[in-house]
């Protein structure tokens, strides 16, 4: 054979390898730009939706008093889709939360490999799951909905389609990935581990409560730190647990996600979110951040201050942590920045901040108490104010010894007229928080809805006095507060159906009887409330924990002499510091999410900040005067 011609078959056939690679590669970017399109741009319509929504609702009820009886229930609907469009569009961007701290110290072919393991592992519950979905939401078809008189299915069919997008999403990230043999790895590796736990069902099923370790810290455990985003760590296992070792339909785990993610006062999540971006669009965050400094810029730790006093001033309106840190750190995150200020150290703060503001009034977790136990809620919110200031004072504490040493030699005290300057023009942006309280409080709208009036207020202002309002920067906000609040909201959906099946197993009772048994009285029973609620406070949000544990729990508490306003006090405060202590509390995570931070850059700083909680907690917990004192 002529050498020239088999050279020139040689490298026409790589030339075709090449444009088949090519043409490959165009195919699977073009398929990412459609499902982005067309998930990105539903979502952003719906955020905007619901805000118009609640607003029409807060309008016709307070201004024309002929309340819509129909917005909750649209909301509602408009909510479930924004959110699955929201956790698809996060898993596109890679933006579900995912502990990295162990995974980062690994060799660079190792964390690429686990980066690969975690699409496929959530690939895996994706395809386990959607036949329930559909199941589930056929289901659903046949339920009416109360004010519109419509099929829920219209709201269920959220699931099914949101996870088959999800699938989707996983299905192209894993093609595209730079070498295919590790994704065909590592697809071979989950494939075994899911197919050793089948094949090991039936010597799990005899096990019985052996299996909540095996599965809710082994699971949980190994899918954590191996980096798989922390909703599908949670779903996984608990898919696992039922599936394996009880007889439990999976439609059920599909229907408490669905409980999880539906609640109508997550709603303020999404809509926290977009108003936290909206006043750093108008500018009203750095006219805030720039009066605060004149005031505080000159002490060490100055905005930090500022960060605790923020969230001790919006905490408890709207019912959820998440929605909570939304309204702050989109306003003081990025101004901080510039100031020099660590991004763990800020989600640090804010995390731990957010543990210990609960019992500060109006706090919707203080009235669900009130309301599930009996316990009087002019009492829970006299009682909560002490332990909140113990909780801010054990917080300040930490921030002054952190930056005591903090070189101050180039930042000047403001005068008294600078100071009243930065005043006058902050004043529109400054009266923003007191206009969300007083809206709650006066009834003007409820914890939900709130949120829509700080919008409007906010696009009024940005528009009228600060002369900042870019347009085109809407679509974006929009899409980022969609994904942001879907990757949250998926962590919610997936630790409340991990919360069930806990409950389901019988643990939330045999938890109640061991603690009834506990010897040491009241003081006893105290200090196991507070290991119980810490552990349960790391799956649930202070309201559906309540919700379960509160009838079993409140009647032990009386019977054995502690004051029921004094173990609020403490159960709220342990469910805080349960759910922002990584690595495995759902609220860090979301906090992360909400402060564009990795999570691994707050874990080194919190555990200060969480030892001044226990320290808070400690005090709160032994001295029932805080919680009790200034009661009738």
């Amino acid at each position: 054979m002529n050498p020239g011609y088999a050279e020139s078959m040689e490298t026409a056939t790589a030339t075709t390898t090449e444009v088949i690679a090519s043409r490959w590669s165009m195919g699977l970017a073009k398929l990412d730009r459609w499902l982005g399109v067309c998930t990105e741009i539903p979502a952003a319509i719906l955020v905007f939706a619901d805000i118009l929504v609640l607003l029409a609702g807060v309008i016709a009820r307070y201004v024309f008093n002929a309340p819509l009886v129909w917005t909750d229930e649209v909301a509602g609907i408009i909510f479930l889709w924004m959110s699955m469009l929201g956790s698809v569009v996060a898993l596109r961007r890679g933006e579900h939360m995912r502990m990295t701290a162990f995974v980062s110290k690994s060799s660079p072919e190792t964390r690429a490999f686990l980066d690969v393991v975690a699409i496929a592992a959530a690939l895996a519950f994706l395809v386990m799951v959607v036949y329930p979905a559909f199941e589930y939401a056929s289901q659903e078809a046949i339920v009416m909905t109360p004010a519109l008189a419509i099929s829920s299915a219209w709201r269920a069919a959220a699931l099914p389609a949101g996870i088959l997008l999800m699938a989707l999403a996983a299905v192209v990230r894993l093609l595209r990935t730079n070498s295919v043999t590790r994704s065909v790895k590592a697809l071979a590796l989950v494939s075994l581990v899911c197919a050793g736990f089948w094949l090991l069902a039936p010597e799990l099923f005899p096990l019985g409560k052996l299996n909540l370790v095996i599965f809710f810290v082994g699971v949980v455990g190994a899918c954590v730190f191996a980096g798989v985003p922390i909703a599908f760590s949670f779903a996984l296992a608990t898919f696992g647990f039922l599936a394996l070792t009880t007889h439990t339909p999976m439609v059920v785990l599909v229907g408490r996600m669905d409980e999880g993610m539906s609640h109508l006062i997550l709603l303020a999540v999404p809509l926290f979110v977009f108003l936290g971006l909206l006043i750093e669009m108008t500018g009203m965050a750095r006219a805030m951040v720039q009066f605060l400094a004149s005031l505080l810029d000159h002490v060490s730790g100055g905005l930090s201050y500022v960060l605790i006093g923020a969230m001790f001033l919006v905490s408890g309106i709207s019912g959820s942590k998440a929605a909570d840190m939304a309204a702050i750190a989109p306003v003081l995150f990025p101004e901080l920045k510039k100031r020099g200020a660590k991004p763990g150290d800020l989600v640090a703060l804010l995390s731990t901040a957010g543990a210990v503001t609960e019992t500060i009034p109006p706090s919707i977790v203080l009235i669900t108490i009130g309301s599930v136990t009996g316990v009087s809620i002019a009492a829970l919110f006299t009682g909560g104010l002490l332990p909140g200031v113990v909780m801010g004072v054990a917080l300040c504490a930490v921030v002054w010894w952190r930056y005591r040493g903090e070189d101050l030699s180039s930042r000047k005290r403001a005068t008294s007229r600078e100071i009243w300057r930065t005043l006058v023009y902050a004043l529109p942006a400054v009266i923003l928080p007191f206009v969300i309280r007083t809206a709650v409080v006066e009834g003007v709208a409820t914890a939900t809805e709130v949120s829509t009036i700080g919008i409007a207020y906010s696009a009024v202002v940005g528009v009228a006095v600060y002369r900042q309002f870019d347009v085109r920067r809407l679509l974006p906000m929009l899409v980022e507060t969609a994904s942001l609040s879907g990757a949250i909201l998926f962590i919610i959906g997936a630790a409340t159906g991990m919360a069930w099946g806990l409950t389901q197993s019988g643990f939330a009772r045999d938890l109640a009887n061991a603690m009834e048994k506990m010897p040491g009285g009241g003081a006893g029973f105290m200090a196991i409330s507070i290991v119980a609620f810490i552990v349960l406070g790391s799956v649930l949000e202070g309201i559906p924990a309540i919700v379960l544990f509160g009838p079993l729990m409140f009647p032990i508490a009386r019977a054995v002499g502690v004051n029921e306003v004094h173990y609020a006090m403490v159960v709220v405060l342990s469910m805080g510091l349960g759910l922002f202590a990584p690595p495995f509390g759902v609220g860090y995570y979301a906090a992360c999410a909400i402060g564009k931070v990795d999570p691994a850059e707050g874990i080194r700083p919190i555990w200060g900040y969480l030892a001044a909680v226990v320290v808070g907690l400690i005090a709160v917990a032994a001295v029932p005067w805080l919680s009790t004192g200034f009661l009738k």
